[in-house]
């Protein structure tokens, strides 16, 4: 339904998007993901003939984008971030204007009142837009972008700014559009790409980074054996938890321990990665005997959704740990907050360094000193 062949956008020197391809078929969700300024935007503005591309090409049901472009967009219902709304009008004549500047065929009171029962707002249909909630108002635009039933819908950020009852509404509302419309949704929210979308592509400064099912990136990014441990120390309290790190770290065979937030009172647990080739299990249930710890689950787990963001958009060894993104063993980043809403970004770096810095200061400061005297 949808095809993308080389999409290729650059402004002046910069490249936007860099040689993209990809397929979304009849019945499927794409979700698109990718950081600010990765050329998502870009992308879905020449996806639905807004903006052109620099080379490649958009085909739309087999239809080129810029060759045939009023044909293509035809087939395309299209929600960008902002609603495209007319405040000032009711919701019943904005969505007969939407009608007529489509040149819909399909019998006009009927298939407004289907879009309205649909998006749920036909108990708003005769209120100014301008008085409607946030909620109501995306439910608007969503409804604009179903007039004439299109083939493909192009969503960008349909659930940004909503409450999480708006939110779930409008998730339910596209899972089921889903059924009979090939969907691009474009979403900052993680969790919500993974309970909608069917297949995710995730591209970062401008190139495609990733395409698939979650499943199929993660086991792609990864070989190494996963599992969740949730450990009860001695004290029962934050005091066990560094000790059981460094203990789990101890142990041949695993790579990566990391500490998640705390799931009872006192007790954590810890997400540990090995080598792939070493079954662990066996001397971390053996370590836990000898410590008088106490297991209280353990689970294999794959790589979740956020995880894999982060390895494909800040690389490999990201940690994200209590408030804190670091890259570990290489670099840490931490970001503390004021009261006043300003932000201080530190680097930590080791004992030794740290000393070289103290050192280097004071021997500055002799220097100075004896330049006075």
């Amino acid at each position: 339904m949808i095809e993308v062949k080389n999409l290729t956008k650059k402004y002046g020197d910069k490249l936007a998007v860099d040689d993209i391809s990809f397929r979304v078929e009849k019945g499927e969700i794409l979700g698109f993901l990718g950081p600010n300024g990765a050329g998502k935007s870009t992308t879905m503005n020449m996806l639905t003939g807004y903006i052109s591309s620099t080379s490649g090409q958009v085909l739309i049901d087999g239809i080129d984008i810029l060759e045939e472009p009023n044909k293509a967009k035809a087939k395309i219902g299209y929600l960008p971030e902002i609603p495209p709304l007319y405040v000032d009008m009711t919701v019943a004549s904005y969505l007969d204007f939407v009608y007529d500047l489509k040149k819909c065929k399909l019998p006009r009171k009927s298939h407004i009142a289907d879009v309205c029962g649909l998006c749920r707002i036909t108990d708003v249909k005769d209120r100014i837009i301008r008085n409607l909630s946030k909620g109501y108002r995306q439910r608007v635009g969503l409804a604009q972008a179903l007039i004439g039933n299109p083939p493909v819908l192009i969503l960008d950020e349909p659930t940004v700014g909503l409450d999480p009852k708006q939110i779930i509404e409008i998730r339910t509302l596209i899972k089921k559009l889903g059924k009979k419309h090939t969907v691009i949704l474009s979403s900052h929210i993680l969790q919500e790409i993974q309970a909608v979308c069917d297949k995710i592509i995730i591209i970062n400064k401008g190139k495609k980074a990733a395409d698939g099912t979650a499943e199929e990136i993660a086991r792609s990014l990864t070989d190494k054996h996963r599992m969740t441990v949730r450990i009860e120390g001695t004290k029962g309290t934050k005091e066990d938890k560094d000790e059981i790190v460094r203990a789990l770290k101890s142990i041949s065979g695993i790579k990566y321990v990391r500490a998640d937030m705390m799931r009872e009172n006192g007790i954590f647990d810890y997400d540990v990665e090995s080598d792939g080739e070493t079954d662990v299990r066996r001397e971390i249930n053996e370590l836990c005997r000898s410590k008088n710890w106490n297991i209280l689950m353990f689970s294999l787990s794959e790589l979740s959704l956020e995880d894999i963001f982060l390895k494909i958009t800040l690389g490999d060894n990201i940690v994200v740990e209590d408030g804190e993104i670091r890259k570990e063993e290489t670099e840490k980043i931490r970001i503390n907050l004021k009261l006043d809403g300003e932000a201080e970004v530190e680097d930590d770096n080791d004992d030794d360094s740290s000393a070289e810095k103290a050192e280097s200061s004071k021997d500055n400061s002799e220097e100075k000193d004896g330049g006075k005297n």
